[in-house]
Order: structure tokens, then sequence, then C-alpha cells
């Protein structure tokens, strides 16, 4: 995964030289930028950019407007960082469609961590694997979904929750198991940041959204219908 290009964003330059001597040791090329309406120049300057690594207190233009922007244009993976650790921005920022929250201060070392498992999964090399049931039709390979033909848009985290659902289809899953799975055994958020995912992903998926079940007190199940 040498040679993948991250942009790091944020007001900070200490910050920014952190993030940037760790990654660059990992042999990723970084961009940098210091505020989200530079972030939104280099974004379009470089189609390649494989990660953005998203500060939340900016000037000019804050990291959930930059989120907002870039998810106008593209589902590139977004880690966003923040000094605040309050729950509900965190659920703000998911509902923009962040795919991973960490607290600011945090150990470079997990940050990394954090990167190169997002990047095995968009990047990794899953020959020509397809999911299909009820009309759901998921190449892993191309990271694409599509439903009853027709092509939908969903963010990173929603791709992989979907995939998680039909590779456990039938299957009653917690929110314990969805968390370990989809969102790594060092991701410390809570049963909300599942249910946020959920609800949006359903609501993408239009009718098919009902495949997904709510097992109260639990967590969710993928079970087709009787005919479908």
């Amino acid at each position: 995964m040498e040679n993948l290009k991250i942009l790091v964003v944020d007001d900070e330059e200490r910050m920014r030289k952190l993030v940037r001597d760790f990654l660059v040791k990992k042999g990723y090329t970084v961009l940098e930028a210091g505020d989200g309406c530079e972030a939104m120049d280099v974004f379009f300057e470089n189609k390649d950019v494989a990660l953005v690594i998203l500060d939340v207190m900016m000037p000019k233009m804050d990291g959930y407007a930059t989120c907002r922007e870039i998810r106008n244009y593209s589902q590139v993976p977004i880690i966003m960082l923040t000094a605040k650790g309050e729950e509900q921005d965190e659920l703000q920022g998911f509902d923009l469609g962040v795919d991973e929250y960490i607290t600011k201060p945090f150990s470079p070392k997990i940050l990394v961590a954090r990167v190169e498992a997002i990047l095995r999964r968009t990047n990794s090399l899953s020959g020509e694997e397809v999911l299909e049931a009820g009309g759901i039709r998921i190449d892993k390979a191309a990271h694409t979904v599509t439903i009853d033909g027709t092509p939908i848009d969903l963010s990173y985290k929603e791709f992989e929750l979907l995939t998680y659902f039909l590779e456990n289809n039938g299957i009653a899953l917690s929110r314990e198991k969805i968390l370990n799975h989809v969102w790594n055994y060092d991701y410390f958020g809570d049963a909300r940041t599942i249910d946020t995912h959920v609800k949006k992903l359903r609501s993408k998926m239009g009718e098919k959204g009902d495949l997904i079940k709510t097992i109260w007190g639990m967590g969710y199940k993928f079970e087709l219908r009787h005919g479908k």
C-alpha cells in the first residue's frame, strides 16, 4: 500500500507534522492543508486521495463543513480528529459520513493502525468476490452496491455494514459483534454509533431496508422475506 495518498487537515502545524512523520515512515504519501478551504483545493487537485484525516476545529471552514463538502463528490474514507469527547459530536460526524472518530490527545500509533485497517479493506485485492441476496448485489473488489440493478451510493462504513449483514444472512448479530467487526476492536463507541449507521443505510436501501430487522435489546439481523 505504499504511495497511497493521505490528506491531513489540521490548523496546527505541529499536529500535521506529527501525523505526517508517522505516516511517511509507513510509506504513505502525505498531503497537508491548514484549513477546510485549503483542504478542498488540495483534494480537487489530487483525485487519487485514498483517505482524509480531518480536524474538527479549524478557521474559515471547520471539519464538519469540509466533510459535508467532500461527501458531495466522494465517498473517500474520512477519519475525524476532535478535542471534544462528547457523544453528540461523534453522532453529528457519523451522520455526515465520517468513518472513524479519534479524540485528541491520541497515540499516533493508534491513528496509523486505524489508517492501515481502513486502507487494507478499501484497497484489498478481494478478487471478483460478489455477494447477492434479495436483489442486493455487492461487488467487494469494485466497492459497489446495486439494488435491483440500480447503483446506490454508500459511505465506507455503510458499505462495510451492509457487507457484514449479507455475509451473515439470517444470523442475529449483537451490537457488540457489529462494533468489533465493522469498527474494529479498538473503537470505543457505543450502540448509538451502529443505530445511526443502520438508520442511514436503511434509508438509502429504500424498501429493501426492511430486510434489516431490529432485534430489540440485542442488535440486528439481515433476513430475506419468503419469495424474495
